[in-house]
């Protein structure tokens, strides 16, 4: 499978030679923008060439520099905290503090690996957790495959049903021209239900080969040197590990503030904010500078940090400045609103409830060839959400279907580093994790249809 850059450069080539074929038109368009159903006409053409595809991702950039900024502060304020190790020592600390009790492990750190999930897009990171983790189950009596499902479902339930996820949420919703906290109450639900479930369906399994080693799925040994006696309970949380701890999850805590349309829901009482991303990216920014000197972290170190976090997501600014190319392309050889002429005859016919059903399902379909959810919003969205205007259905179901779907594909895809490396570092065939996640994704792409039905 080539990589989301290659082929996103691929769709921005189709895209360009789309102009020379597909009929030119305008919607008129609202004070803000938005295409009036039924006003479509067609328009001289605007065929893009050679240099219009090589300035495409540049101009792309430039109209989505908002969002890409707030990626490089997220990204400096995780490489900051990260490097305080706070997060790690709590996990330590836990770990140490219930040994004997490992049972109760899986609970509490699927409980964590979800939070981190749905609030910052924990995923990738996650990598760091595998060799602290693997040898605490085995030594507990357990397999690789508990340890290991209890971060990928743990971590995977929780961007499946992002709240704020900066890099689902924060990107979809920028390209949807809509607040993160709309749609937020149903993404809550949706966290709670799916997250419990991994803790049920994780447990029952533990409790199933700790009783009987024989119906293990996983291995008794690790792929790497791992000390299996080692609890990684020999660092004490700290009171400089505590103050970290506590300002990241109050900054969390005043995001998700921030966004929420309170006085749109009817709570006057409770002023909105109404933030976006340059509000987000100074949040991010400042939190970042107080939670490295509460750290310990001398100037030049926690500057160092930041941009060193900052140039690890570099590359999903980038693959957002290409994905916005694409959307450049369409928009000035003008066939956007041709396309969306075509869909708004499609769905003339069609119901909300039967376009949200297939909305969930394309992005079933395209979180397969493009397993960026950075990348597939930036790409989709502009298209999708005027789609929903037209069909009746809110822009934030569009964005609860795109990463519910996202996330529901992450979990299994072959291609995904996380899920690999997990497998490897835990001597887990990839079809001993289909026999064991497989019930649990059906589970959560039935339910997450009809969710989306219901709410379209």
């Amino acid at each position: 499978m080539p990589s989301a850059y290659t082929i996103l450069f691929i769709i921005l080539a189709i895209a360009a030679l789309l102009t020379w074929i597909v009929p030119a038109g305008q919607y008129d368009k609202t004070a803000d923008g938005q295409p009036i159903p039924g006003t479509y006409a067609l328009t001289e053409p605007n065929q893009q060439g050679v240099g219009d595809i090589l300035t495409a991702s540049i101009k792309g950039f430039y109209e989505a520099a908002d969002v890409a900024l707030f990626i490089l502060m997220v990204g400096g304020f995780l490489g900051v905290v990260m490097e305080t190790g706070a997060i790690t020592a709590g996990i330590k600390n836990i770990i140490a503090k219930l040994s004997g009790k490992e049972t109760l492990l899986i609970p509490i750190l699927m409980v964590l690996f979800g939070l981190g999930g749905t609030t910052f897009g924990m995923w990738e990171e996650t990598i760091a957790f595998f060799p602290l983790l693997i040898p605490v189950f085995l030594a507990a009596g357990f397999d690789t495959m508990t340890a290991v499902a209890v971060i990928l479902l743990g971590a995977g339930a929780g961007v499946l049903c992002s709240t704020v996820n900066p890099f689902a949420t924060g990107i979809a919703s920028g390209f949807a021209g809509v607040s993160m906290g709309d749609g937020i109450l149903v993404r809550l639900l949706q966290l709670v239900l799916f997250e419990g479930a991994a803790i049920w369906y994780v447990m029952s399994y533990a409790k199933k080969v700790k009783a009987d080693p024989s119906k293990s799925l996983g291995s008794r040994e690790t792929g790497t040197d791992m000390d299996e006696s080692d609890t990684g309970g020999k660092r004490k949380l700290t009171g400089r590990d505590k103050i970290t701890l506590a300002l990241f999850v109050l900054t969390f805590l005043i995001m998700i503030y921030s966004v929420i349309p309170f006085s749109d829901l009817g709570l006057t009482a409770i002023p909105t904010l109404g933030w976006w991303f340059d509000e987000l990216s100074a949040l991010f920014l400042v939190s970042g500078v107080v939670i490295g000197l509460a750290g310990g972290l001398k100037e030049e170190r926690l500057v160092d940090c930041f941009v060193s976090g900052a140039g690890e997501l570099l590359s999903v600014a980038l693959i957002i400045a290409v994905s916005r190319g694409i959307t450049v392309i369409m928009n000035e050889g003008l066939i956007t609103d041709t396309v969306l002429s075509f869909g708004e005859g499609i769905l003339s016919s069609l119901s909300s409830k039967v376009f949200g059903f297939f909305v969930f399902l394309l992005y079933l379909l395209l979180s397969v060839f493009i397993p960026s959810t950075s990348g597939l919003a930036a790409l989709s969205i502009p298209i999708m959400a005027p789609l929903g205007d037209f069909a009746n259905v809110a822009r934030s179901v569009i964005i609860t279907a795109f990463q519910s779907a996202s996330g529901i594909v992450n979990l299994i895809t072959p291609t995904g580093a996380v899920v690999m490396g997990a497998l490897t570092l835990g001597r887990i065939p990839y079809d001993r994790w289909i026999r064991f996640s497989w019930k649990y994704v059906v589970g959560a792409l039935v339910v997450s249809a009809l969710l989306i039905w219901v709410i379209s």
